[in-house]
């Protein structure tokens, strides 16, 4: 008998050792996917957006030039807006849609979406519009990840585990942040610790970060200095978050209200939607020519000799931020997180132009405001304060202000959260999930999905029997790992603090029972 039982336990260890190193693979194969495909995109913008100052610059006093490019943005705007059409899980930043699907309300397909994507957000940033490469980006990456799933004819458990890390994936490509690509994963994406993904994410976020910087190079996105802040004027980081927490509650209610006045427009076609961004990117290229595109070209104002005075800085924001609501509000493909990311930044420039001569602060305090209020607002507006703190870390190169940056970024998060305003994502995603069917009905031997819970302190369910616990009749309590052991679940089994639980859900109706799930073991206060 004890044989028998050494016999099972080396078979159970060599299982986990194949598992791991399986999961390596993976991570390869969609670090590799995900990456190229990110630096695919990356490229094309970055080309898209020197033909469009080159445009801006030869547009410049000249009216003939200027009616020519207005006849060409015209039929640019109508294209993008029937790529979007064609695909409509293509509009937009495609963080939303990636995180339905993990949770199982949305089923895109993948090659149809990587072709919408790409070539509608580089037509977009072409015609000047106000949109980020990132969320594009980590949706890019997804799609690799799942048309990988399909090729290797993955279960659905590991697709969507190869979909969350291909996401990250993209993220680390696209911003140079490994780190970051992996804890948005957890944070936003996946929102649980699973250790398989983990792995996967980990190995496949440092693979694109690699593949990137190799094409790229390995330069900081911000080339921002950030001096240590006195002890003494730690108050005005308090002050700081304050702020960028109201501002990023701000920023969701106008970005919400502006989808649902695009979305009253039902008698306007979509392709003519969109079209409307355009016609106000050919303006701005004539009048403010530096608020067009993701925000490159704030930054390099920002980062000048001669950066702009607090009245300009404060017209630039304003204008960046409404130009943004109706580039997005379109439905054209591309993101909000970089040109959230630099409104944080002229939001940091303009309180420092404020304070710095008012205390007698040295110039220098200049650029730490500006970084550490963008990991603030992305704090307050995205509700993912970890992965905003090592995002910012990661993209200045600095781990000098890790503790300043905290402090802003957590204080805005629990403004944002004070206020009862929702994330940004979580409302673009419930305004996509409007429009879909409800679940069908289970049958029988319907394929059923895997999925890991960390039980934390004060769980609705510590303490308790598994027969105590109303779960749903479509989940089963598969494993609990307790301290590393792996404890076959029974009725009298009593749920511990950091007990991972592993639990089969039917796939048809996986949406709505996941989220059971996640209040039943996380309780109410999820977000």
């Amino acid at each position: 008998m004890k044989k028998d039982k050494h016999v099972s336990t080396l078979k159970q260890l060599e299982q986990k050792r194949t598992d791991s190193l399986l999961y390596v693979f993976y991570g390869l194969l969609v670090g590799l996917l995900a990456g190229l495909v990110a630096i695919l995109y990356r490229f094309l913008l970055g080309k898209a957006e020197d033909i469009l100052f080159f445009v801006v610059s030869w547009i410049q006093d000249a009216p003939l030039h200027i009616l020519i490019w207005f006849l060409l943005l015209i039929p640019l705007g109508l294209i993008v807006g029937l790529i979007a059409k064609w695909e409509p899980m293509s509009a937009g930043s495609g963080i939303p849609q990636v995180s339905g699907e993990v949770r199982g309300h949305l089923d895109p397909v993948w090659w149809r979406v990587l072709i919408a994507k790409i070539s509608g957000g580089a037509l977009a940033i072409l015609g000047g519009l106000s949109l980020g490469r990132e969320g594009p980006s980590i949706q890019l990456g997804a799609m690799a990840a799942k048309g990988l799933s399909r090729g290797l004819k993955l279960d659905v458990t590991k697709e969507r585990h190869l979909i969350s890390c291909g996401a990250g994936a993209g993220l680390a490509a696209a911003f140079n942040a490994p780190l970051a690509g992996i804890m948005f994963v957890l944070e936003e994406i996946h929102r649980t610790f699973d250790r398989r993904v983990l792995a996967v994410g980990i190995v496949a976020a440092v693979v694109a970060d690699y593949m990137s910087k190799l094409v790229f190079g390995q330069d900081t996105v911000f080339s921002y200095e950030s001096p240590i802040m006195n002890l003494k004027n730690y108050w005005l980081l308090l002050v700081l978050g304050i702020i960028l927490g109201l501002a990023g509650v701000l920023y969701n209610v106008i970005m919400a209200k502006g989808q649902e006045l695009f979305g009253r427009m039902k008698k306007i076609p979509q392709p003519v939607k969109v079209m409307i961004p355009f016609l106000l990117a050919g303006v701005l290229a004539v009048f403010l020519p530096q608020v067009l595109g993701g925000g490159h070209a704030m930054v390099e104002l920002l980062m000048s000799d001669a950066p702009p005075g607090l009245s300009m800085l404060i017209v630039l924001l304003l204008v960046k931020f409404v130009f943004s609501v109706v580039s997005f509000g379109s439905g054209a493909p591309g993101g909000i997180f970089f040109p959230l990311l630099i409104l944080g930044s002229y939001i940091g420039a303009i309180f420092g132009s404020i304070v710095i001569p008012l205390l007698g602060l040295p110039g220098d305090r200049m650029h730490k405001f500006i970084i550490l209020a963008m990991a603030g607002i992305f704090a307050s507006i995205v509700r993912a304060p970890i992965t905003g703190i090592v995002l910012i870390a990661e993209m200045t190169g600095s781990m000098t202000s890790l503790i300043d940056i905290v402090v802003v970024s957590i204080t805005s998060y629990l403004v944002a959260n004070l206020l009862g305003n929702p994330p940004i994502y979580t409302t673009l995603l419930e305004r996509i999930l409007e429009k879909q069917k409800e679940p069908p009905d289970v049958e029988e031997g319907a394929e059923k999905l895997l999925t890991s819970y960390i039980v934390p302190v004060g769980s609705p369910v510590e303490g308790k029997l598994i027969k105590e616990i109303s779960w749903h009749k479509n989940c089963l309590v598969a494993s609990v790992i307790r301290e590393g052991r792996t404890l076959t679940p029974k009725g009298d089994t009593a749920i511990e603090t950091g007990d991972e639980l592993l639990i089969l859900i039917a796939q048809p109706t996986f949406a709505d029972d996941s989220a059971y799930i996640d209040r039943l073991v996380y309780g109410d206060s999820e977000e």
